[in-house]
């Protein structure tokens, strides 16, 4: 392809064009320039106008409507539209694209299927590539190694593994792409067993996509430690992970509170000097935010020179989990000065912040800036943020008056967010209404009943409250056990409310024992008010809020790091009044700063107070 000075000079004024609001229009003016100097005869400068305006979403329709004005596009050009709407938000468009390509009897070659295959896969459409199966063999390309490549990939994102492996076995050879796209398949649908043994049984060197494609399954699926160790084992293979491995992996370091292990991922980007993108810029952000590192949070934010409104949304996250509210708020105020348009999950986290700092009328202005400022409608989350706001301050009443006012239908979360406030605030009448509406609307979520027993309890109805727990215990419906994690020296250690696991465990209780001394020397005398456990005695409650899961890690963390060392809790219920209080005086006492993360955001505690001022 002949490349003029024209092609040059106009591939310069695209690359200087900026993504933006007025992008389109910039786009019209080069469009003009094309036509009046003849540049739409070129081929090699169409190709570049059409990609640089399917990369963005905001100008892919501007692509189709120059592609509409050829008379007859060749095929390279139909491929080029098909692969730019099969990487959109709307890949539903490729298959329109493919339909009028053949009306118009344009031929096919071996690159148009898989493109039009990778729309299906992102369509999770079944029927359509089943369609496309047949015409590739119609076609001739039933040999082809990428279009059979893309079939097995489609095949198995939609989950029909029988047709994925039938190809997949008919292939002499298969390639290192053939076992990626089966492998993929049952990564997406969650089943990583069968991934990891067809991982295990690949022939051939597994190329970067084959780990990234395991580690993000596991990620997916929850399964967040063995997506570190097979991270760590990537490495250990020499294989060089990618910006997405690498992501993945900070995902799963932000999920387990791993900070040491976050930290080393970040060194490794900074020495291979890997290009920080927008993506990688929000997973360290997550990581750093989610581990309790606010500062290096803010420097990694600090550093990235293009800052797109997830960069500024993963900031603000990061302040709400901590309850810096102002902070949040702060940063709000700046992106939008810096012309950053703030989308609906920017607004969830400010509102959140809100919320977990008490920053009611600034909640509201935010809340009420969404659609009059934005044309942003609030959604369910936005709604169920306000009446968390409302209710944690104690405005039930105004909470309540919110709900019945909203122009969606209100659901289990927002009922249950007004649920959580009565019991904080004592409100047992509005607590008992509400409570029976939502185990009728939520029958088989474990805390709704919990909840309901505890404001039961609160107004001395005992028999209400056994009443509340049999009828959890008819539905079959468990509570979630406590569960706190503390990660030391790359290792995760694991701690149930009670348990009785850990190989140490005896050494542990002996620890809390000189603990529970202490803090009785300093006047600690257990809250036993938040405990569930309302129908036995005085003595076995205390027992069991002595064995709840933060309590043995944090002395787990005592016996194992040195004094002045910061200990880091994870856990995943909500932290109790009692243990709050405990993990305020060990502060005080052994002079440890300890960072708690417990299910909705993070304790600072240090020196026997608390980050949130005793408001969570």
């Amino acid at each position: 392809m002949a490349v003029t000075s024209s092609s040059f000079a106009f591939e310069h004024n695209l690359s200087c064009l900026q993504k933006g609001s007025k992008e389109v229009e910039q786009l019209k003016q080069i469009h003009a320039r094309m036509l009046k100097s003849g540049l739409l005869q070129d081929p090699y400068a169409i190709t570049k106008f059409l990609s640089f305006c399917l990369s963005s979403t905001s100008s892919s329709y501007y692509a189709l409507h120059v592609f509409q004005g050829f008379d007859r596009p060749d095929t390279f050009l139909w491929n080029l539209m098909i692969r730019g709407f099969s990487c959109s938000d709307q890949p539903q468009r490729s298959l329109l694209l493919y339909y009028r390509m053949l009306c118009s009897s344009a031929p096919h070659n071996a690159y148009t299927f898989p493109f039009l295959l990778k729309a299906c896969s992102n369509l999770s459409a079944l029927e359509e590539t089943k369609q496309i199966h047949a015409h590739v063999t119609k076609f001739g390309y039933g040999d082809d190694v990428y279009a059979v490549n893309s079939l097995i990939n489609s095949y198995a994102v939609t989950g029909n593994f029988n047709l994925a492996h039938l190809l997949f076995d008919r292939i002499k050879e298969p390639d290192v792409v053939s076992w990626n796209s089966l492998i993929k398949g049952y990564a997406k649908s969650g089943n990583m067993d069968i991934a990891l043994t067809l991982f295990r049984r690949m022939p051939e060197k597994k190329n970067a996509i084959s780990w990234t494609t395991m580690i993000s399954g596991y990620v997916q699926a929850g399964m967040n430690k063995e997506a570190l160790q097979l991270f760590h084992e990537m490495q250990n293979s020499d294989v060089e992970p990618d910006n997405v491995s690498l992501a993945n992996a900070l995902s799963a370091c932000a999920q387990l509170g791993a900070l040491q292990q976050g930290k080393w991922i970040h060194s490794y980007v900074n020495q291979r000097r890997i290009i920080i993108d927008s993506v990688l810029a929000c997973v360290l952000i997550d990581m750093y935010a989610k581990c309790g590192e606010m500062e290096e949070a803010l420097a990694v934010f600090k550093n990235v020179n293009r800052k797109p409104v997830q960069v500024w949304t993963a900031l603000i996250s990061g302040y709400a989990y901590h309850g810096h509210g102002r902070e949040a708020i702060s940063k709000f105020l700046d992106m939008q000065r810096m012309g950053i348009k703030p989308n609906a999950i920017t607004f969830t986290a400010v509102l959140t912040a809100c919320s977990y700092t008490g920053l009611v009328e600034e909640g509201k202005s935010v809340f009420y800036t969404m659609e009059r400022e934005y044309n942003l409608k609030p959604t369910i989350e936005h709604c169920g943020c306000m009446v968390d706001l409302l209710g944690r301050a104690g405005l039930l009443d105004e909470a309540k008056r919110f709900i019945q006012k909203m122009p969606l239908k209100p659901n289990a979360v927002i009922w249950g967010a007004l649920l959580k406030a009565c019991q904080i605030h004592k409100n047992i009448e509005l607590g008992e209404e509400i409570g029976e509406v939502l185990i009728t609307m939520d029958p088989y979520h474990g805390g709704r009943y919990v909840h309901m027993a505890n404001i039961h309890a609160m107004g001395k109805k005992w028999d209400k409250a056994a009443e509340t727990r049999r009828l959890m215990k008819e539905q079959g419906v468990a509570k979630v056990p406590g569960c706190s994690t503390i990660s030391l020296e790359g290792t995760t250690h694991e701690f149930l409310a009670g348990d009785r696991s850990h190989a140490e465990i005896e050494e542990i209780r002996n620890k809390w024992r000189t603990v529970r001394r202490k803090l009785e020397e300093n006047g600690y005398v257990p809250e036993l008010e938040d405990t569930l456990l309302h129908l036995v005695d005085d003595e076995e409650r205390e027992a069991i809020v002595h064995q709840h899961s933060e309590k043995l890690a944090i002395t787990y963390g005592l016996m194992k790091t040195k004094p002045g060392t910061t200990i880091r809790i994870m856990k995943n219920l909500r932290v109790c009044k009692d243990c709050h209080r405990v993990t305020k005086l060990i502060s005080k006492i052994y002079k440890r700063d300890i960072v708690m993360r417990d299910r909705t955001r993070f304790h600072h505690f240090r020196d026997g107070k608390c980050s949130c001022g005793d408001y969570w």
